[in-house]
Parts: C-alpha cells; structure tokens; sequence
C-alpha cells in the first residue's frame, strides 16, 4: 500500500529528520511525502526548520483527525509507539503492518496495552516469512457494524 504522507511522534520525528534525506534505498521515496508530527512540545517552526523537507506539526489526535479526512490516501506511521497507541484508542488505525523478528528480549514496550479497551478485533491480510526468520504480518482491523 503506498501512502500519501507520514505520521510521526516527537521523538521519531526529532530522530528521522537529521538522518532520513540521506536515505538512497526502499524508504527514499518518504523524502517525498509530506510529514505530520504530532507534538504539544515542539513549535511550528522547529517542525518547518529542518532538513526533511515538508514537515508540519499537529499538536492533537483531533488534529490527526481532521488530516485524515483532508489527506485522501493512507497515512503511514513508521515507530512513533505512544503515538500508535493513541491513534488505535481514537479509532484511526486501519491496518497494522508489523514485524516480528525471531528474538527474544526480557523487556520493552507494549504496542497493544495490558490493561483498558485492549487489542481490537484484527483480521490477517498478508503474512509472510523471510529467510532470516522475521515475519511480516498485515493486520486490518475489524469494525463493528
């Protein structure tokens, strides 16, 4: 699926954009795209002055929103977990693309929480497995009604 533009949380935001427009391989193509970061603490100006290009900053998920029903294609989120999290709990995940890596680590952060409304009813799309042993796996989500 190609997306239309990219979401980031402040800290995936403030790690990308000094190292991304040097990107040359399959995720170059991000360069282009207009990027949304959803912030309370950053300005407009430290978003705009940057060396990524087409950056604005959304300082809500009502803002999220409204670009959602303005930005006419999917929008993508690359790591950003608090943010993923909010979105999902604001009804404005369509689709999980992730990862699994063949590792196993003592700690880190949920994607889905342990507590409160959980993970949502998800439907597999695409699956597959590369020969190092990780797993892609697309999610949609299922809505009610």
């Amino acid at each position: 699926m190609e997306s239309t533009a990219l979401l980031l949380g402040r800290r995936t935001f403030e790690e990308f954009a000094p190292v991304w427009p040097s990107m040359d391989d399959q995720f170059a193509h991000y360069n282009a795209l207009p990027k949304y970061v959803v912030s309370t603490t950053l300005s407009d100006a430290e978003v705009a002055v940057n060396p990524w290009g087409d950056c604005h900053r959304l300082a809500s998920i009502d803002a999220v929103r409204a670009l959602t029903e303005t930005e006419g294609g999917p929008i993508i989120v690359h790591g950003s977990g608090e943010l993923a999290r909010s979105l999902a709990e604001a009804g404005l995940v369509d689709r999980y693309h992730l990862l699994t890596f063949p590792v196993v680590l003592g700690a880190g952060e949920r994607l889905f929480p342990a507590e409160g409304p959980g993970l949502p009813p998800l439907r597999v799309l695409e699956d597959r497995v590369f020969s190092n042993g990780v797993r892609a796996t697309v999610f949609g989500v299922v809505r009610e009604g």
